[in-house]
């Protein structure tokens, strides 16, 4: 099962990333668990300075930009 955490306060790209991790979850059957992180101090923690943030499986994917549909699994 993948963890996928999308972090970020709630900005309009980060609410559109979480949108395309659900999305491309549902189209390919895949078990996981999607994760809102928004607290601060949760999101330092992965050393970003923008967000939105992406991290699968505990690694880093991608921050500062909404990634490709590719990229969240």
């Amino acid at each position: 099962m993948l963890t996928i955490k999308v972090l970020g306060s709630g900005c309009a790209n980060c609410k559109r990333l979480e949108q395309i991790a659900h999305k491309v979850v549902d189209e390919m059957a895949v078990e996981a668990e999607i994760i809102k992180v928004t607290d601060y101090k949760d999101i330092m923690a992965y050393n970003i300075l923008s967000t939105p943030g992406l991290v699968v499986n505990e690694k880093l994917v991608s921050y500062g930009r909404i990634p490709t549909p590719a990229e969240v699994t």
